[in-house]
C-alpha cells in the first residue's frame, strides 16, 4: 500500500452541504478549509505555495465524501454458504439455524477466512471500513472465532473488524453454552452476544441475558444481543437487557439487534417500554432487508413487515443503525454487502420517506453505526485519521437514488480501493 506524507483534497463536498479543501499529513486530517483556500497564490505566500506544490493534489470536483461506511451487523462466519448442505426453502429464521448447524460441522480455519475475506472485499468495494461481525461460538472448537481473530489482525490496516461472540443455539439451551461464551471472551472477542428468544424457556431467556451481561462487565467488553428476533409479541428480552444496561450505567456499550418482536408489540406496552429504552441509552441495529425477508413467514394476510420501530425509536432520540446481516448464506440467498441497498429498503419498509428523512439517512450507516460500535475519532475533522470515501454523486440523495459507485476509499490517508466512474453512452 502506497503511503503519502502530505495530500491535499480540493473541492470535496462535506456532509452534503459545504465545499471544502482538506489537508492530510501522515494519515491525519490537519486542516479543513473553504474550497479554494489551498490553491497556490503567486507572490502572496511563498512558504504556503511551496508546501502546496510538495503535496499530492486530488481535485474531487464537488464529489460527496463521507466517513467510511459502518457495517453494524453481519455474519462473516456464515457468508457464502448458501445452499450448503441445502437451500432454506421455507425462508424462515429457524430453518436457517438448522442448516447452519449442519454446515458448521465441517468448518476449518481456511474455509472461514477465505469466505470472510471475499465478503470483506465486497464490502470495501461499497465503502465499508468498519465491520461488526457476529461469530457463532456454539462449537466446541470455536473454529470460526479463532479464524476471524486471525483475519482481524491481518486486515487491520484495511478495516476495523469487531467480533461478537454469538451463541447461535443459545447459552442455557446449548451444552456447555456458558463455558463456550466465557472461552470466547478469553480468546479475544470484542463483544458478548446472546439470543434470548431461542432459549427453551422464559426463565432460560432471562438467565442467559444476565449471564452474558455479567460476563461482558467482567471482561470489559461491549455487548450486542440478537434480541427478540421473532414475530411473537410475548418475546420480551429487550426489557431485561435495557434494565441491566440502565442499572449499570453502560447503555452506550450495549446494543439490541433486530428487536423484530417490537413490530408486534401493542402500543400500550411499547409506550411504557420506550421510557425505559430512553433511560437506558442502549443502541439498536435494524436489518431491514433480511428481517423483511425472514419475518411474517407464519402469517397469511394481513402479513407483518416484521422490522423494528425505526421511525419511533429515532424520533425518541434513540440511536439506530442499519446492518446487512447476511450475505449469501442460509438466511439470505442474496446480499451484496452494499449498505446503500439496505438503507434504501429500510426507508421504504419503515415509511421514512420524508425529505429530511431521506437526506439524513446516510447517518444510519455512518455516524449512528460509529456510535453503535463505540468508535472513537470517527468524524471527518482535524486531528482524526483520514478515513473516508468518495462517491460519484453531488448529494447523498443522488447517491441513494441512482446507486452512485464508490470512486475511492482512503484509510489513514492510504488508498485501499478505487474505481473509475462508469462511462455511459445514450444513442437516442
Amino acid at each position: 500500500m502506497k503511503t503519502v506524507t502530505k495530500q491535499i483534497f480540493q473541492n470535496l463536498l462535506l456532509d452534503g452541504t459545504r465545499l471544502c479543501d482538506m489537508t492530510v499529513e501522515d494519515g491525519i486530517i490537519t486542516d479543513l478549509s473553504p474550497a479554494g483556500s489551498t490553491l497556490a497564490v503567486p507572490e502572496a505566500n511563498a512558504a504556503q505555495n511551496a508546501s502546496t506544490k510538495a503535496a499530492e493534489i486530488h481535485d474531487l470536483s464537488g464529489k460527496l465524501i463521507l466517513p467510511g461506511i459502518v457495517e453494524s451487523h453481519v455474519h462473516l462466519d456464515t457468508t457464502m454458504t448458501e445452499g450448503d448442505p441445502h437451500p432454506n426453502e421455507s425462508g424462515t429464521l429457524f430453518e436457517g439455524i438448522e442448516i447452519w448447524s449442519e454446515r458448521k460441522k465441517k468448518l476449518t480455519a481456511a474455509d472461514v477466512k477465505e469466505r470472510a475475506r471475499r465478503a470483506i472485499r465486497q464490502q470495501v468495494r461499497f465503502g465499508v471500513q468498519y465491520i461488526r461481525s457476529h461469530v457463532d461460538i456454539n462449537d466446541p472448537n470455536l473454529t470460526a472465532l479463532r479464524a476471524l481473530i486471525e483475519l482481524r489482525e491481518e486486515l487491520k490496516d484495511i478495516v476495523t473488524l469487531q467480533l461478537v461472540a454469538f451463541p447461535q443455539e443459545g447459552i442455557e439451551s446449548f451444552p456447555h453454552g456458558r463455558e463456550l461464551l466465557k472461552k470466547a471472551a478469553e480468546l479475544g472477542a470484542d463483544a458478548i452476544g446472546a439470543i434470548p428468544h431461542y432459549e427453551f424457556t422464559r426463565e432460560y431467556s432471562v438467565s442467559s441475558l444476565n449471564y452474558a451481561f455479567d460476563l461482558a462487565q467482567e471482561y470489559g467488553l461491549l455487548m450486542d444481543v440478537h434480541c427478540d428476533e421473532i414475530d411473537d409479541e410475548a418475546s420480551r428480552g429487550l426489557e431485561t437487557l435495557a434494565t441491566r444496561a440502565f442499572e449499570a450505567g453502560v447503555g452506550e456499550k450495549v446494543t439490541a439487534s433486530h428487536t423484530t418482536a417490537m413490530h408486534s408489540y401493542n402500543n400500550a406496552y411499547f409506550v411504557r417500554l420506550l421510557r425505559l429504552l430512553q433511560m437506558s441509552g442502549i443502541n439498536f441495529v435494524s436489518n431491514p432487508m433480511v428481517n423483511t425477508h425472514l419475518q411474517g413467514r407464519v402469517d397469511t394476510y394481513p402479513k407483518r413487515r416484521g422490522v423494528t420501530r425505526v421511525k419511533e425509536l429515532t424520533a425518541a432520540g434513540i440511536n439506530v443503525s442499519f446492518g446487512q446481516d447476511d450475505i449469501v448464506d442460509p438466511w439470505n440467498p442474496l446480499g451484496t454487502g452494499s449498505l446503500r441497498d439496505v438503507t434504501l429498503i429500510g426507508l421504504y419498509v419503515t415509511q421514512m420517506m420524508g425529505a429530511a428523512q431521506i437526506d439524513n439517512s446516510y447517518r444510519f450507516i455512518t455516524y449512528n453505526g460509529a456510535r453503535t460500535l463505540n468508535l472513537q475519532n470517527y468524524d471527518i475533522a482535524p486531528g482524526n485519521p483520514a478515513n473516508f470515501i468518495v462517491l460519484d454523486a453531488d448529494s447523498w440523495r443522488e447517491a441513494l437514488a441512482f446507486h452512485a459507485p464508490v470512486l475511492e476509499s482512503y484509510r489513514n490517508g492510504n488508498l485501499i480501493y478505487e474505481a473509475s466512474a462508469p462511462q455511459r453512452l445514450w444513442h437516442f
